[in-house]
């Protein structure tokens, strides 16, 4: 649980804007769960823009190809100190630090044959120039027949290490799926040293078939492309997460528990646009019921949750769902999370709490239109007698015993806790 500078200011983010969210994050969501800040793409680009990444970016490197923050927008990185005073920062406040990489070595390394630290390999010996990201140009892939691959990656996480870094969320990963790439990245992570969560983009309808092999590697992986604030874009992940939900968490690996986690991406709401990569500065365009929707999927489907919008100037009442302990308790504290019905425009989700006594269930309306919708108690895993609290207005819930009526707005959804005692 955390913020991601991505969806408000894509490559541009500077210092102050990271410091700003991270106390915000300090003061008003950490009591809640929320504990992690990460630096998105492009923190070593001095002439980042919005929309869209420039060609032949002028990237900062060290002697050796390894990614150095911008020091005209992270001054604290000033005389070699990378992250290591933002980072520090950071860690006082209770929170944790993250950044961004891409995929491979820069194309900049390879062009000037820069040594790789540690081995008598240079950049252009390693590069897989055939390798290349579809939407960024900052970088080739790595050839890893060549052992200066894993000596690169080695030693840029080892300088990760260094600074402080909790997170690395590591992009073009996924699609196609770069399985050396990612084991690579991996073991790099394990030989650093430091406990750090590997998060790997972007997903677009990544395969099950590859589960064990992002648990084995991976904290958390992402399923779709970007994700906007446009109801089109939350719908598709209903399939999506209904796939990955029986495989969410840990599962008996090696004997060991690997634990992993399919993640539906980040919540564009709040403040976004800021200077991103899409659309101009704006409150999110989701009504308030596809923003309920959207976090009660990505609560029952047990998604990492990633704030993409700007802290500090996002809206009460988007701070406020952020922070509905009830709500977040079935993020922590469940099990059993399955889609079980889907008719039409009607879904239904159900899980257990770990409690063993108390259950939730999510009903999802998907039609454009406000309806009235009657569920049958047993389809919700809901006793006669249970109490019915629906978790995002507080409000208990009245039922006849055999059925609950519930009127849902157009995209909306009603989250219930239910059980004896569901005060």
């Amino acid at each position: 649980m955390g913020w991601n500078s991505w969806d408000c200011y894509g490559t541009t983010v500077t210092e102050d804007e990271v410091l700003a969210n991270a106390m915000f994050m300090h003061e008003h969501l950490l009591a809640h769960g929320w504990d992690t800040v990460v630096v998105d793409i492009q923190w070593y680009e001095p002439t980042a823009r919005a929309h869209g990444y420039n060609p032949d970016a002028p990237l900062v490197l060290d002697g050796h190809g390894r990614q150095l923050p911008a020091v005209n927008r992270f001054p604290s990185a000033a005389d070699g100190a990378g992250f290591a005073p933002l980072a520090d920062r950071v860690h006082q406040l209770g929170l944790r630090f993250g950044l961004h990489i891409m995929r491979g070595i820069p194309r900049r390394a390879v062009a000037a044959r820069l040594p790789v630290m540690g081995t008598d390999f240079t950049a252009d010996e390693i590069a897989d120039t055939d390798s290349v990201c579809p939407w960024n140009s900052d970088n080739y892939g790595l050839n890893h027949d060549h052992p200066g691959a894993q000596a690169y990656y080695d030693t840029q996480v080892a300088q990760f290490a260094m600074w402080g870094v909790d997170f690395i969320k590591a992009d073009d990963m996924l699609f196609p799926y770069h399985e050396r790439e990612i084991a690579a990245y991996a073991r790099a992570i394990a030989r650093s040293g430091r406990p750090i969560e590997l998060s790997l983009s972007p997903g677009t309808d990544v395969s099950v078939a590859h589960l064990d092999h992002l648990r084995e590697n991976a904290t958390m992986w992402r399923v779709c492309d970007d994700l906007w604030d446009r109801w089109e874009d939350v719908e598709a992940q209903f399939a999506r997460m209904a796939r990955w939900a029986p495989w969410q968490g840990a599962a008996a690996t090696g004997g060991s528990a690997a634990v992993g986690w399919a993640d539906a991406d980040m919540l564009p709401l709040g403040r976004i646009g800021i200077r991103a990569e899409r659309g101009d500065d704006r409150l999110c365009s989701l009504t308030r019921p596809e923003q309920i929707s959207l976090l009660t999927l990505w609560l029952i489907s047990r998604s990492p949750l990633m704030m993409g919008g700007d802290l500090p100037t996002s809206p009460p009442e988007t701070i406020e769902l952020l922070t509905n302990d009830e709500a977040l308790t079935l993020l922590w504290h469940s099990t059993d999370n399955r889609e079980v019905l889907r008719e039409k425009d009607l879904i239904l989700w159900t899980a257990q709490d770990t409690d063993g006594r108390t259950r939730y269930a999510a009903v999802f309306s998907l039609a454009d239109a406000p309806r009235r919708v009657t569920v049958p108690l047993g389809s919700l895993g809901a006793r006669p007698h249970d109490q019915v609290r629906e978790l995002w207005t507080r409000t208990d819930t009245p039922h006849d015993g055999r059925s609950l009526v519930t009127d849902l707005p157009a995209h909306g959804a009603v989250l219930l806790r239910l059980g004896q005692d569901v005060r």
